[in-house]
């Protein structure tokens, strides 16, 4: 319950910080990808200030033995760049230029009711399991957790 209740709250906080930050405006965003019209810089300081607050954080983090509400820390281990890793990485930047919306800037964005959140979101959870499927078929082997 307490890991829940943290969640909860962890995730109230950085969907404050995206809204406050007008990440969750999709104008903002793809003015920030506009070098040569539009351009605005702001996201740019946004990431900077986001790396800068996670470089301190993880040297506290990562200090403890273990997380408070865990019994071991949850972290990526391979450290291959492979074909999914591309592919998916290049889906995200394309649909992140394409509609102005990052998942993270997307779900707290449906509480402003606007469709257009709503419609990136379905389609994030629609691709979300079509990945799933692809990687189970292909790839029997793949944790289906991962």
């Amino acid at each position: 319950m307490g890991r829940v209740v943290m969640a909860g709250l962890i995730g109230i906080v950085f969907g404050m910080g995206i809204a406050i930050s007008g990440m969750i405006n999709p104008a903002k965003v793809l003015n920030f990808f506009d070098i040569a019209g539009n351009w605005d810089p702001s996201l740019a300081f946004v990431m900077a200030g986001a790396l800068a607050v996670t470089a301190i954080g993880y040297r506290f983090v990562l200090a403890r033995p273990r997380p408070i509400l865990d019994t071991r820390f949850h972290l990526p281990t391979r450290r291959t760049i492979d074909v999914p890793l591309i592919a998916g990485s290049a889906l995200f930047g394309i649909g992140w230029g394409i509609t102005g919306f990052c998942p993270g800037g997307a779900i707290p964005a449906l509480g402003l009711g606007e469709s257009s959140a709503w419609i990136f979101v379905a389609a994030m959870a629609v691709g979300m399991a079509l990945a799933r499927l692809a990687r189970s078929v292909l790839d029997p082997r793949t944790p289906k957790t991962a």
